[in-house]
């Protein structure tokens, strides 16, 4: 066997994955499917009448080629104007939309420096880059500060930092000096808002609204089409400057068919269902985090529950137990983190949520 040897080292190290189809009937605590528009058929049935207005229905090229459709450009147009940035591009993921960005535009003489915290999908493309690569401390405003200080006393490229609005393990945001930082420094920000659209904000725009921020030719914010929006694919959201850029150096844009339209009018739908049910969707948001608050005494910032356990023998343990009374939950294990957690997503399922919370403390005690 070719890699018989490193498969049975990660069995031995409690790290083997496999890919599973659940029961539908299963109570799902573990998806990033924050509002649980993953379910709602009447999104889909508009998305597909939205996409059938058209000739065709799949997108034939790359968007460079003749893959750009309209349902792609009204998408775009759409989340760029509720955004207050310039442009918006579509892409295929959000590995796509990161590799497409860090890819792209650190080149030779610059610093790419990323919260050490930052998604795998931005860390990998650092392989690709000519740039010079760091980490800062998660959420350590001093730590980046001082790193950018460094560089800058010694070249004069630019300096890219990389953030997410709330990070996918510890469902913690990040912190609004680091836009001031940036600024003040002037750095490219990269935001990376996947986990906080639709889940923060007056509007649930994410950590932009959240914070009141107002887009700068600086900033960069890309977000998935997935998790709160219940379809798949990406967007990348920025100045004119950097849009025509990563229009003719972004490889995974270029030399990639474009997305899906019944995806891309999916998520179009999704947003213009968060805006019309805002005031009813942060009241369900405001009660789940409520009851994480009564049975954990933890104030969430988002609607990632990280819960600490001692091994990972515990988290599959308890992984295993939960899934044979109906409830399934994320265990989280190294190299992923660097402790092993279980990560639960709080869902609307008030009554069922409750229940779970009530096992998972049992099975921790």
């Amino acid at each position: 066997m070719f890699y018989d040897k490193e498969l049975r080292a990660i069995k031995k190290a409690n790290r083997y994955r496999i890919r599973e189809v659940f029961s539908e009937d299963i109570l799902d605590f573990a998806s990033n499917d924050y509002l649980g528009l993953s379910y709602n058929k009447k999104l889909l049935k508009k998305a597909c009448k939205r996409v059938s207005r058209h000739k065709n229905h799949s997108p034939k090229s790359s968007t460079l080629v003749n893959g750009y459709h309209l349902v792609h450009k009204d998408f775009e147009d759409y989340i760029s104007k509720i955004n207050n940035f310039s442009k918006a591009i579509c892409v295929g993921s959000g590995f796509l939309a990161n590799l497409s960005i860090f890819e792209a535009l650190p080149r030779r003489g610059d610093l790419l420096i990323f919260d050490e915290e930052f998604h795998a999908s931005g860390m990998i493309t650092t392989n690709l880059s000519k740039a010079k690569v760091q980490t800062f401390k998660h959420n350590d405003m001093q730590d980046l500060q001082e790193k950018i200080k460094t560089f800058k006393d010694i070249s004069q490229g630019r300096v890219i930092i990389a953030v997410e609005g709330i990070y996918s393990m510890s469902g913690d945001m990040v912190k609004k000096e680091i836009f001031d930082i940036a600024n003040k420094s002037n750095a490219l920000l990269v935001v990376d808002e996947a986990h906080s659209v639709g889940v923060v904000g007056d509007n649930l725009l994410g950590v932009y609204e959240y914070y009141k921020i107002k887009p700068q030719d600086n900033h960069i914010k890309m977000g998935t089409l997935g998790k709160a929006l219940g379809s798949y694919g990406a967007y990348i959201l920025s100045s004119n400057e950097i849009y025509e850029y990563l229009c003719n150096r972004a490889k995974a844009i270029i030399y990639t068919t474009a997305p899906s339209l019944l995806d891309i009018a999916l998520a179009h739908e999704g947003f213009l269902y968060i805006e019309k049910k805002k005031k009813k969707i942060k009241k369900k948001i405001k009660k789940r985090k409520d009851l994480v608050k009564r049975y954990f005494d933890t104030n969430l910032q988002s609607l990632i529950l990280p819960i600490q356990v001692k091994s990972s023998t515990d988290a599959l343990r308890i992984k295993k137990n939960l899934l044979v009374k109906g409830f399934l939950v994320g265990a989280i294990r190294a190299p992923t983190v660097l402790k092993p957690i279980l990560r639960v997503i709080p869902k609307i399922n008030e009554k069922g949520f409750k229940k779970l919370l009530k096992l998972i403390i049992q099975e921790i005690k």
